[in-house]
């Protein structure tokens, strides 16, 4: 019962908090924040899965599904921050090219997207095979993102 409702509440905040988040950024630096801050979490949790994945912790199959679940709600939303205006100030690794090239940025985010949800459904079954098959599938596509559009 726990469980279900830490899922359903961070499924009502993902949806509460990416849909208006555009309106609600009064500055650059609040929309560089909020992704940067968005991605930090969605990062720990995938890291949490990838020790399980890669052998680097011990393989707990309910662990496994709540960060997967976590990284899936995570995922839609650090978008809603790469509005226009944020490519410059703040503390921000967002490369230019992401608004030069927008509909490639979106179809790698919307990859990045399917991949977590596919990682969710592999960590249900509590098998680490498909785990590990899924983990590497979404680690490839946050990769594919970095190296395209974000400065190291």
């Amino acid at each position: 019962m726990q469980r279900s409702a830490l899922l359903a509440t961070t499924a009502v905040l993902a949806a509460a908090t990416a849909l208006p988040a555009m309106a609600q950024f009064q500055r650059p630096e609040d929309a560089i924040k909020y992704r940067q801050s968005a991605f930090f979490v969605m990062g720990q949790h995938f890291g949490r899965i990838g020790a399980m994945a890669n052998n680097r912790a011990p393989f707990d199959a309910q662990a496994a599904a709540q960060n997967a679940e976590i990284v899936q709600a995570m995922s839609r939303l650090p978008f809603a921050g790469f509005v226009d205006g944020t490519d410059r100030g703040g503390n921000t690794n967002a490369l230019p090219r992401i608004w030069a090239e927008r509909a490639r940025f979106d179809a790698a985010a919307a990859r990045m997207q399917e991949d977590a949800a596919r990682l969710a459904v592999a960590a249900r079954t509590g098998d680490v095979a498909q785990l590990r098959t899924a983990f590497g599938a979404a680690a490839q596509s946050c990769k594919a993102c970095h190296d395209n559009f974000r400065r190291e």
